[in-house]
């Protein structure tokens, strides 16, 4: 997490240029190493950057809003906010995989490694007591597990989530949709504090961003980003929890949904789904099977993951005592077969990994 406030300047100047969007921002980053280099480049160099045209390269040069982006450099020193670029070593893996992640981000709190074992449980603001039980009992479990649970701290489902989890011990991670110093709803404002402590509170939205309905989907992109797999507890036929999970299953993530009351108005969206093909799940068990991801005997140490290169990471963390095919392996992190054996035999080499007959695979 970084807390350099002429740092921060550079990268909201950039933000703050009209049709720069997170792939935009992240193209110029690569291209030119910084935001400050990238607003120094000519606008023919600009527009050698893939996607940017004539029309965005000439906004670079002449459209930073240099007064709002001292206002949130005040704002950010003001309220002690952290922020986090995808060039940091600690940004979450899991988000960084998925197509349009965030250059930066707000925080409060901190991420560690453990947060790479992440579960986003989503649904619906009006929950009836039968949706607020099973949220519970399932952010519960998982957070005994060692599993870090992510929601997007709205009332409901999400709320009851991210409370079981601190309740039980475990970490927890709140997307805004709203800048990170504006508490919505204002009556999770106790909440905060506490999710802070046991994990962070993000947000990419400028501070003092309210909480406009358009922003929703694009924090939900984020929920499901920093996740294994996303649970929709309970959700109705145009609930939002529904968007995440499909942004879940564009990131290739796991969607899993839990059975609701085929009468009730809150349980149509839940339902829909797993008639569409979601994951049927009554429990955390569930989830953790159809995962893979390892939870010691009896459980409820989490095993870190090795410091390990991006892609021997993104392989080992999904990989369990139960042997998986190359195939099956393969096709879960979205590598080529061939690409998939040079890293598992990287991971061989290392003692992490054992390969069996049949082309078969486990943790060590």
């Amino acid at each position: 997490m970084r807390t350099s406030h002429q740092e921060l300047l550079e990268w909201i100047a950039l933000l703050t240029v009209p049709n720069v969007g997170p792939i935009h921002f992240v193209s110029l980053v690569k291209k030119f190493g910084s935001p400050k280099s990238a607003l120094s480049a000519s606008k023919r160099e600009l527009m050698e950057v893939e996607g940017i045209g004539e029309i965005t390269g000439t906004d670079i040069k002449t459209k930073v809003d240099w007064k709002e982006t001292e206002k949130q450099v005040k704002l950010a020193e003001k309220n002690k906010v952290g922020w986090m670029t995808f060039q940091d070593e600690d940004y979450p893996q899991n988000l960084k995989q998925i197509y349009d992640f965030p250059p930066f981000f707000f925080i409060q709190g901190n991420l560690t490694e453990r947060d790479d074992r992440a579960v986003a449980i989503v649904g619906t603001r009006t929950a009836s007591t039968y949706g607020r039980n099973m949220a519970e009992r399932i952010s519960s479990d998982l957070a005994v597990k060692g599993f870090t649970v992510v929601s997007g701290f709205a009332s409901g489902i999400d709320t009851y989530s991210h409370q079981a989890a601190l309740t039980s011990g475990g970490r927890t991670i709140a997307v805004f949709g709203s800048g990170i110093d504006v508490i919505y709803p204002k009556e999770n404002k106790k909440l905060v504090d506490k999710v802070i402590e046991n994990g962070a509170i993000i947000s990419e939205f400028l501070l003092g961003t309210k909480p406009e309905k358009e922003n929703f989907p694009t924090r939900n992109r984020i929920i499901s980003g920093l996740s294994l797999g996303v649970i929709v507890v309970e959700a109705g036929a145009k609930s939002g929890a529904l968007l995440t999970a499909q942004f879940a299953l564009d990131q290739n993530k796991e969607v899993f949904a839990i059975p609701g009351n085929l009468t009730s108005k809150t349980s149509e969206g839940a339902n829909a789904l797993i008639k569409q093909g979601a994951k049927l799940v009554t429990s955390a068990e569930d989830i953790i099977t159809e995962l893979r991801v390892y939870t010691s005997p009896g459980a409820e140490k989490f095993r870190p993951v090795p410091e390990l290169p991006v892609e021997e990471k993104s392989i080992y963390q999904i990989l369990s005592t139960e042997p998986a095919h190359i195939d099956q392996i393969a096709q879960t992190v979205s590598f080529s077969t061939g690409q998939a054996l040079s890293v598992l035999l990287n991971l061989e080499l290392k003692g992490l990994v054992k390969q069996l007959s049949g082309k078969m695979f486990t943790r060590v």
